[in-house]
């Protein structure tokens, strides 16, 4: 998304924006207290960490930490507050949210910016159904907010107080793209990258490997059908694709992590968290080496949180991304109407 001609602090461009920008104000205060009253603790995770995250394609800002010797290290800003909550999570506590600026490189379109508000929480001891309920309250919260029974976006439209759809990975890639996605999963959730070629209607490239292909049809043939009429809940993500999420217990072919759509945009991202660290490791490597082999880089395994989570508890979180929230609320059409300062 190119920038505006007109800069952000032009009085009249202002003037625009700031209907968006007092009501994003209303919808953060309001969080702030129904978090509250749910007895969770606000936290301010640092934006310096070690790792920015290992998923392959998630890109981080690096920057060099200068020691008082002059020798320096590599840092990066982080893309989630989620390492360091869960090392929260394993110094004991248990119910915590963080609203953080984020910061992801190769990110900028009409619900992308490079700096962004993510709104991160954890319950120790919950299902992932939990959070899943949290999400859909925040939803009708904002919505309250800003004064809206319609979320309205690119032609498409949600009412935000109307029941949820429910809706497994696999049943939406049958529906939406014809694809039968647990046929190319054998019973320990390994992918069968030629299965899925055969089953889609895209062209494949022969270095394309299965997680490619899963993407591409996922962004092309099923994201746009979600969240029209009302929110969907994407949820039980082939294991390939698990990310940070514990392997379901009904299923070994699938994890417990769901993604909510409104108007075909992600609003949120849960896990049941994953607690092995051996596991964790193991799905880190793999995705450091597909990014490797996509983009020419990796990034470093964070060692200190792969400790935390041999100490932390069962608990299950959300991301939420609080700017694509507050301009469907509100009624804006590009992520830069609802950001106080956006990036130039």
């Amino acid at each position: 998304m190119p920038p505006s001609e007109t800069p952000w602090f032009d009085p009249g461009r202002h003037a625009d924006r700031r209907p968006f920008l007092l009501a994003r104000n209303r919808i953060v205060a309001a969080i702030r207290r129904w978090f509250a009253d749910r007895d969770f603790i606000e936290v301010d995770c640092g934006a310096l960490q070690v790792s920015p995250g290992n998923e392959t394609h998630l890109h981080g800002f690096a920057t060099a930490l200068i020691l008082p010797d002059g020798t320096a290290e590599r840092r990066y800003l982080h893309t989630s507050p989620e390492f360091a909550c869960k090392k929260l999570l394993a110094a004991g506590e248990t119910r915590i949210f963080d609203i953080a600026h984020v910061y992801r490189n190769r990110e900028r379109t009409l619900t992308h910016s490079p700096e962004f508000t993510m709104l991160e929480w954890y319950r120790v001891g919950a299902d992932f159904a939990e959070v899943v309920e949290d999400s859909l309250a925040l939803v009708r919260l904002a919505s309250e907010q800003a004064g809206t029974r319609s979320f309205q976006w690119r032609g498409r439209s949600v009412d935000p107080l109307a029941e949820a759809e429910w809706l497994t990975v696999a049943e939406a890639f049958r529906r939406y793209a014809g694809v039968d996605l647990l046929a190319t999963l054998d019973a320990a959730g390994q992918a069968d990258r030629d299965g899925l070629a055969r089953q889609s209607q895209l062209r494949i490239a022969a270095d394309d490997s299965w997680s490619d292909i899963f993407s591409r049809l996922l962004s092309e043939e099923v994201e746009p059908n979600l969240g029209n009429g009302r929110v969907t809940v994407l949820h039980d993500y082939p294991v390939v694709e698990a990310a940070l999420a514990r392997v379901s217990p009904r299923d070994p072919r699938v994890a417990e992590r769901f993604e909510l759509y409104a108007c075909g945009v992600e609003l949120a991202n849960g896990f049941g968290e994953l607690t092995d660290p051996a596991e964790q490791r193991r799905r880190f490597e793999a995705d450091m080496e597909a990014k490797q082999r996509i983009y020419g880089e990796r990034y470093p395994i964070d060692e200190e949180l792969l400790q935390a989570l041999a100490m932390m508890p069962p608990a299950s979180g959300v991301a939420l991304g609080l700017d694509r929230l507050v301009m469907l609320a509100a009624g804006a059409t590009r992520i830069d109407q609802v950001l106080w300062t956006p990036v130039g």
